[in-house]
């Protein structure tokens, strides 16, 4: 079973990054749904990136796009320790091209945001 905890929303240089995390109990199940969820949510979203981590399993999901975001999302979850949790970030292209760095930082910077925010409301 998932549920979203918190959402969150980043503009750079005119693309949206959607930020949504959730507590996860299955990794295949759930991640599975959630895919279901954003694309039905965010149809014009090229990209539906995300990371998930339970236990001694991850999983993460660049979706096409450059920049490795689902890797820098798993760090993240690595990094606030937050086990059972998936991230997913759904970017919707705005017209300038930000590059691997700037795509790498974009999907950071959105990740993070959203797990500060949930963590300092705990």
């Amino acid at each position: 079973m998932q549920k979203e905890l918190l959402a969150g929303k980043l503009v750079d240089r005119k693309s949206k990054f959607y930020a949504h995390l959730y507590k996860i109990d299955n990794l295949d199940d759930d991640v599975a749904e959630i895919q279901k969820i954003h694309n039905k949510k965010y149809k014009k979203a090229a990209h539906h990136c995300y990371a998930a981590l339970i236990g001694d399993n991850e999983d993460s999901r660049n979706d096409g796009e450059v920049g490795s975001p689902g890797r820098v999302l798993l760090e993240l979850l690595h990094e606030y320790k937050l086990d059972g949790y998936m991230i997913m970030v759904s970017r919707i292209f705005g017209g300038i091209k930000l590059g691997q760095g700037g795509v790498a930082r974009a999907f950071r910077n959105s990740g993070r945001g959203v797990i500060k925010a949930y963590l300092e409301n705990q």
